[in-house]
């Protein structure tokens, strides 16, 4: 790399920090550390928003680059539906329930046992593993020292701990301003630059296989429908409840999310495209989640290197800071200050986000694939998670606190064991499917099962008052 870009890397490592020390506050209060003191506006209500929900960024390289258009169909379609399900029943609701997060509230609608549960979940649902896993490939890529990804992960993973914790989710909004302006800019660039080399989309279509034509990537149907019921990951999500509560209104909360799909779907044409012109220009690929960087090393210049290099830094760690906070007050909030410590919260939070990171490379040690670590942390937590949360805020769903725990507990359960099973029986560590039944399908049944029985037993829609 360019001395010039290392010095665009190195203003733009120095940017965070002094954005995370800007006004400062001494003596930090729960809500303005974990909620930015639930005053957040529109405009940094999107920019927050759309740039956390696209930490993924290398795993949608690899995706584009191997299934072409299918990625819009896994990975963009089902969240733009669910997201927009979210802003009609939950933003508004979220944002005028008292509860700072989602274990919190689920303790409030059921019991503490249940939001004890819960917590142990969210803080491994907002794992930041494939983020610090991306962060690792990228810096081994980009520095050339091979075998030193998870060195990298580590560096990249301690360095976001020390700079939110300085001010908490102030630091990672004012720092989101900035990745979702590099995001799109440096995606923009690059798709114009390959345009030049290779041509217009549709003079390129021709040269791509068949399957990277094909809605669904030639995958069964199975296989496409798993992703697209990973995708009620929305409603669970904790970035999203956490920003939908920290909004300064309920109407803040629903317009940026509507606002959010549309710039979701613009970036979403700039990374299939890219991926797909990478598949043209570049050709075969040993390690396909690096065709990004492998492309735009080819057709960009100096100095734009290393823009192009902060632009997918700076998309992977806007996910990842947020996850880390939200784990972070997870672990350290929900399950540590509350029993023990009351007055600690600030300080558990910002110890637990070391721990957070910690867990974070175990697990990238046990899946080494981003979009393993994706499939099953969604397919073994969502499962139990799904239904209890929409019973928080949604009557319906709604079920008598003996029961609640077991309706996060038991159907998660199923689908570890499933995936298990499924390992077990094929021998890889990448293959799930046991009978032919993906995991999170016998989680899902377990939960809808639950649900119905609770219901039989009279315990519906139930007033919060009557859960407790």
């Amino acid at each position: 790399m360019h001395w010039i870009d290392a010095l665009v890397i190195v203003s733009y490592l120095i940017a965070l920090v002094f954005m995370a020390l800007y006004k400062q506050r001494r003596n930090e209060t729960e809500v303005s550390f974990l909620l930015s003191g639930r005053t957040i506006t529109l405009p940094a209500f999107v920019a927050t928003l759309v740039s956390t929900w696209y930490g993924g960024i290398l795993g949608m390289g690899e995706y584009s680059y191997q299934f072409g258009i299918s990625q819009w169909v896994l990975f963009g379609l089902p969240y733009y539906l669910f997201a927009m399900l979210f802003a009609v029943f939950l933003a508004g609701r979220i944002r005028e329930n008292s509860a700072l997060t989602i274990p919190e509230a689920l303790k409030n609608t059921y019991n503490p046992a249940t939001g004890a549960a819960s917590a142990i979940f969210i803080f491994l649902l907002a794992s930041p593993a494939p983020y610090l896993l991306m962060t690792g490939l990228l810096l081994q890529f980009y520095t050339g020292f091979e075998g030193s990804i998870l060195l990298f992960s580590t560096l990249t993973g301690l360095f976001s701990v020390i700079y939110v914790s300085l001010s908490g989710f102030r630091a990672v909004i004012r720092t989101d301003f900035l990745q979702v302006l590099l995001m799109y800019s440096g995606f923009a660039i690059l798709l114009f630059l390959a345009v030049r080399h290779a041509g217009l989309p549709h003079e390129i279509w021709h040269l791509l296989p068949e399957n990277h034509k094909a809605p669904l990537g030639g995958h069964g149907l199975q296989y496409l429908m798993v992703w697209f019921f990973i995708a009620l990951w929305t409603f669970v999500d904790p970035s999203f409840h956490q920003r939908a509560a920290a909004a300064k209104s309920p109407q803040t909360a629903r317009k940026g999310i509507f606002y959010s799909v549309i710039l979701w779907f613009v970036f979403d044409l700039f990374t299939v495209f890219c991926g797909l012109y990478g598949w043209v220009i570049l050709g075969h690929l040993d390690n396909p989640v690096l065709v990004y960087p492998e492309l735009g090393r080819k057709l960009l210049p100096v100095g734009l290197t290393g823009l192009f290099f902060i632009t997918l830094l700076a998309t992977i760690m806007s996910t990842l800071d947020s996850y880390l906070l939200i784990s972070g007050q997870t672990l350290g909030r929900d399950l540590i200050a509350r029993k023990w410590f009351p007055e600690k919260t600030v300080l558990l939070t910002r110890w637990s986000m070391l721990l957070s990171a910690i867990t974070g490379l175990v697990l990238i040690a046990l899946f080494p694939s981003v979009i393993a670590l994706w499939y099953v942390i969604g397919s073994v937590l969502i499962p139990g998670l799904l239904i209890p949360i929409l019973g928080v805020y949604i009557p319906f769903f709604r079920i008598k606190s003996t029961m609640a725990v077991w309706q996060l507990i038991i159907p998660s359960g199923v689908s570890m064991v499933w995936l298990i099973f499924g390992t077990m029986d094929s021998g890889d560590l990448y293959h799930y499917a046991f009978l032919g039944l993906e995991p999170f399908y016998p989680g899902l049944f377990t939960a809808i099962f639950i649900w119905i029985y609770a219901r039989s037993k009279g315990e519906k829609n139930l007033p919060l008052n009557e859960t407790r």
